[in-house]
């Protein structure tokens, strides 16, 4: 198997403090930065995960996806506004990303004018969308972490199950916005195939 690593919307808003900060998300990031570091040291990184992608919600004018009076499951409030601080990586991650390099790294940007949950909805600087990008590049296996299990993570992995990846939910490495919702995403992805480490 060819595995890539996938780093879900690992943002500045996602993080406590954030605009829309999820309690882990620190903790979660930390570990990931972690355990690349641990691979980079044995020297077996680009080994492991020859690429490396990072999605991120880059919203310009999504819709009903902001609202002042959000319902946080289909309605939330104003975050990751494409081009702000908030929208950026939060500084653990984009430190650990630093000696990757850049034929290795993708970024993938979704939500631009409508909701975008999973990272299979979003697409590369070039509009080439993720599942088109990691079939090119002989992908064949993901492991997901990131931001929030219940949303996000849970909409990536799903949609990466449907599109022929073998997938793991890296479980140390994720946060939810709702941990009971969390815990039952958790179950759901492991219904769906997904292999939870």
């Amino acid at each position: 198997m060819v595995t890539a690593l996938l780093i879900v919307d690992a943002q500045l808003d996602f993080t406590e403090g954030g605009a829309l900060g999820v309690d882990g998300a620190t903790a979660a990031f930390r570990r990931t930065a972690e355990m690349l570091a641990q691979a980079q040291g044995e020297g077996r990184l680009l080994q492991e995960y020859p690429l490396i992608v990072t999605t991120q919600d880059w919203h310009v004018d999504p819709g009903s996806h902001w609202s002042e009076h959000p319902d946080y499951l289909a309605s939330w409030p104003v975050h990751c506004r494409a081009g702000s601080p908030g929208a950026e990586l939060n500084p653990i991650i984009s430190a650990a990303l630093r000696t990757v390099p850049p034929e290795r790294l993708v970024r993938i940007t979704k939500g631009e004018h409508e909701a975008a949950y999973s990272g299979f909805e979003g697409h590369d600087a070039s509009g080439t969308p993720l599942a088109e990008l990691l079939h090119g590049r002989g992908i064949t296996a993901v492991d997901v972490c990131g931001i929030a299990t219940d949303h996000c993570v849970r909409a990536t992995a799903l949609d990466a199950v449907s599109a022929g990846f073998s997938v793991r939910l890296l479980s140390d490495q994720v946060a939810a916005v709702d941990p009971g919702r969390g815990q039952s995403t958790i179950q759901e992805l492991r219904e769906a195939g997904a292999l939870i480490v």
